[in-house]
């Protein structure tokens, strides 16, 4: 869809829920009762850096989450992380938005919310976290977005399963991978932002066209009206401001599947340039864990206190946490929360009393189902991605 068709999206939606750089809202629709009309409302999200949201970015809005917020299993969705590689759409009408099935399909499709309200629904809860998360933690630093440890998020996706809409149009034995494409406003030359997956994930149950969050429509900064979620993998994967899935007979060839979002096939040292053809694309996340509190740089007193966190593996899970006071001597058990479910974090604590006044560096490290291990470091690579390492924090105990 051209630029100019997207600026047009919206023509007759009410002033009052027009996103506008001075109001603080994002447009979301609401199913509605059979034969009744679809409810467009406003949902309040915060301004670039309220509510403690940590600016990355002004031009494409990329908001990082503190840590500190790792406290609920579900992220509420003003504190969910936002990363956006382009300009936000402008302008949405609930009416109009319309998404296409093409490709190597029998039947091609174009499908309103309207007609995604007839599919049976589903939800997952999936941990989703950039590829970039933590690249400002590299060293050598590289370049892109210098994100901390807070580019991920959780929360409960719902919508229908991109598997029976795909089963609708009928997928030919040709079709090897999707392409997802959205809505982003292309600034100038930038190739538009397109990527695909394998038809195989693509068919998973829990691969959805996802329309809400949380309970609620999604908001502007999270893709409304509808947005890929390919549970376990690198946000990237999850397209948002979803309007065309197209079946191809190969991996889609285009910037942001290469040279963006690939992983080189083996380590290689700072500064070390790395070939195309000797990098993968990324997939699934690495196993990890971020400690939430006590924060880094804090003076806490010197009674019991409770160190906490959140841990993830992608498509595996977490089978345990551990946490070490002596700089990785030794290691101890976390307790696991109660919470818990396939593609989504563990929340963890452990109780500890400081045996003295003093400096200290508490550290954690997960490990999943697959025997993977959180690494002392993580491994360096040209783009930044991936950056898995054990965490830790410094503290002192007055």
């Amino acid at each position: 869809m051209a630029a100019s068709s997207r600026r047009n999206f919206l023509q007759q939606i009410s002033a009052a829920a027009l996103i506008t750089a001075a109001t603080p809202a994002a447009l979301s629709w609401a199913l509605p009762p059979s034969g009744r009309p679809l409810v467009l409302q406003a949902q309040s999200v915060p301004l670039p850096g309220e509510d403690g949201m940590l600016l990355r970015s002004f031009r494409f809005v990329d908001l990082e989450t503190p840590v500190e917020y790792f406290n609920t299993w579900l992220t509420p969705v003003p504190h969910f992380f936002v990363r956006n590689h382009m300009h936000e759409p402008i302008e949405f009408d609930a009416h109009q938005w319309r998404l296409s099935i093409a490709g190597e399909v029998e039947k091609p499709l174009t499908l309103s919310l309207s007609d995604l309200s007839k599919f049976e629904t589903h939800s997952v809860v999936n941990t989703l976290e950039c590829a970039g998360n933590g690249r400002g933690l590299y060293r050598p630093q590289v370049p892109g977005i210098q994100w901390g440890k807070g580019a991920v998020s959780t929360a409960r996706f719902s919508g229908v399963r991109l598997r029976d809409v795909l089963q609708r149009a009928g997928v030919r034995p040709s079709g090897k991978h999707v392409m997802f494409r959205g809505l982003d406003e292309v600034p100038g030359k930038v190739p538009p932002f397109i990527r695909s997956i394998p038809v195989e994930k693509a068919l998973d149950s829990d691969t959805l066209v996802a329309t809400h969050m949380n309970g609620l429509p999604l908001t502007k900064h999270h893709g409304f009206p509808a947005r890929a979620l390919v549970p376990g993998w690198i946000g990237a994967a999850s397209c948002k401001w979803l309007t065309e899935v197209k079946v191809l007979e190969s991996e889609f060839v285009g910037n942001f599947m290469s040279p963006a979002y690939r992983f080189p096939n083996h380590p290689v040292q700072p500064g070390e340039a790395v070939k195309p053809e000797d990098t993968h694309v990324l997939t699934a996340l690495n196993v990890k864990s971020v400690i939430s509190g006590p924060a880094d740089g804090s003076t806490v007193k010197a009674d019991k206190l409770t160190v906490q966190g959140a841990a993830w593996a992608g498509e595996a899970d977490i089978v345990k946490v551990e946490i070490s006071i002596d700089g990785g001597s030794s290691w101890n058990p976390a307790k696991l929360g109660h919470e818990q479910e396939h593609y989504a974090w563990r929340l963890w604590s452990y109780d500890w009393k400081p045996p003295q006044r003093g400096d200290y560096s508490i550290m954690s490290r997960a490990t999943d189902t697959q025997g993977r291990v959180q690494p002392a470091t993580g491994e360096w690579n040209p783009s930044g991605y991936l950056n898995n390492a054990i965490d830790q924090v410094k503290i002192h105990v007055a």
